[in-house]
């Protein structure tokens, strides 16, 4: 049987009528080749390596790929319902393991592979996720020594987020009863493990954080693998530590094991049995210290009072208090001498400033308008009061108020002449 394409040659081509040939469309073609494809078991199932390249995310959700060796390329599209379990970020130029199954899409006849799983070349995903976000958390800041918070020495009151049933809690427990039994401890309890464990353990230490009585909170899980202790190494889990306002010790795993919430709390302890340590003082050693004190204390005062005794008998041994009526006869003859040499500057000065006073009051006189008005001299003023300085402010039949140095007169002006006194 021939088959030919339709598509490319006129619907009026008569040659091809005559061969009789089966004539098929574009999309039959490729649904036919998707056929042959779906049909090998082989291409269903298959685990392929290569470099990635024009990598792309779509804002869908969906991936988009290339992935290639030194030879060939090979088109790969990720899907949103299946990259979600894609724990660490693809990018170009890094080298994967895909699980998925070869297909055709029909649209462009261009076949591709359909990934399900993919999985870093050379490192587990979990590893490579980790270091993913310890980079990206870094950059951030996050981890920086000067926005730790310092671990009260004397805490109140303590807030513990781990499991209720697990090793960590017993341990805590042990340790804060031998250490310092007096302290108070608020477990809040939360998931450690598992896909539901992150957001429990952040509302456990944002609750703890709204109260305003916590004065540390120990984040605490015993010892597992890197699957078991992943919630401690989720993002959400690192800002909620960051953000908290009480000081937090991270307290997760074995001494060998590392989270990102070690990175990001103010302080890592290797266990939950020394998280405990680090939070609360040993009874024993606050009642050696305070011991010490109370006789550095005691030894302290000893001196003092030797050194105030010492003091006092010098003072007493002096030839001041062994003749004291000659020092009290000498300071009132001192004292006398000084109140009269004050009692003669007082005068001297009262003296002085009289002499002045006296000047000013002479000088002041012969300032005087009434000296002046004494001698036959008057100032002349109008009805209103103001005081006439020229004949120029005279109307004739005016009022006047004359003013002397006895008293005053009122007249009227009969006549105006202008011209200095001294002009006739």
């Amino acid at each position: 049987m021939e088959l030919y394409v339709s598509g490319g040659c006129p619907e009026g081509d008569g040659r091809l009528i005559e061969k009789n040939l089966t004539i098929l469309k574009v999309s039959e073609i490729n649904r036919y080749v998707k056929g042959l494809i779906h049909g090998d078991p082989r291409l269903r199932d298959l685990w392929v390596t290569g470099e990635l390249s024009n990598f792309k995310h779509h804002r869908s959700g969906h991936m988009y790929f290339t992935i290639k060796d030194s030879k060939s390329s090979l088109r790969c599209v990720f899907f949103r319902r299946d990259n979600m379990r894609c724990i660490f970020r693809p990018s170009d130029g890094m080298e994967v393991i895909i699980h998925g199954n070869i297909s055709v899409y029909e649209p462009d006849g261009v076949y591709q592979l359909y990934v399900s799983e993919m999985e870093p070349a050379g490192m587990g995903s979990l590893y490579l996720a980790f270091e993913q976000l310890k980079n990206k958390l870094e950059k951030e800041g996050l981890f920086r020594p000067e926005t730790k918070k310092r671990i009260p020495k004397l805490p109140q009151k303590i807030g513990l987020v781990t499991s209720p049933t697990g090793a960590a809690l017993q341990d805590i427990l042990a340790t804060i009863k031998v250490r310092f039994p007096h302290v108070h401890l608020l477990v809040v309890e939360s998931l450690v493990q598992g896909s539901d464990a992150a957001p429990d353990i952040v509302r456990a230490i944002d609750l703890l954080n709204r109260k305003n009585d916590i004065d540390v909170i120990i984040l605490a899980r015993g010892g597992g693998s890197l699957e078991d202790l992943w919630p401690f190494n989720e993002e959400a889990v690192a800002r909620a530590i960051h953000r908290s306002r009480v000081p937090l010790v991270s307290a997760v795993g074995h001494e060998t094991d590392f989270t990102i919430a070690d990175f990001a709390a103010d302080l890592r302890a290797p266990t939950p049995t020394a998280a405990a340590a680090a939070a609360v003082p040993e009874k024993a050693e606050l009642l050696a210290v305070q011991r010490q004190l109370r006789e550095q204390a005691a030894l302290a005062l000893k001196r003092r009072l030797e050194r105030e005794k010492q003091t006092l008998d010098y003072i007493v041994s002096d030839r001041f208090f062994a003749i004291p009526g000659r020092r009290i006869k000498l300071s009132k003859e001192m004292l006398s001498q000084l109140d009269r040499k004050l009692h003669r500057e007082i005068i001297r000065i009262l003296q002085y400033k009289g002499m002045k006073l006296s000047a000013l009051n002479d000088k002041l006189e012969s300032y005087s308008p009434l000296k002046v008005m004494s001698r036959g001299y008057c100032y002349c003023r109008d009805k209103q009061g103001k005081i006439i300085r020229s004949v120029k402010d005279l109307t004739p039949r005016g009022l006047l108020n004359l003013s002397f140095s006895d008293g005053q007169a009122r007249c009227r002006t009969e006549k105006i002449e202008e011209g200095g006194i001294f002009d006739r």
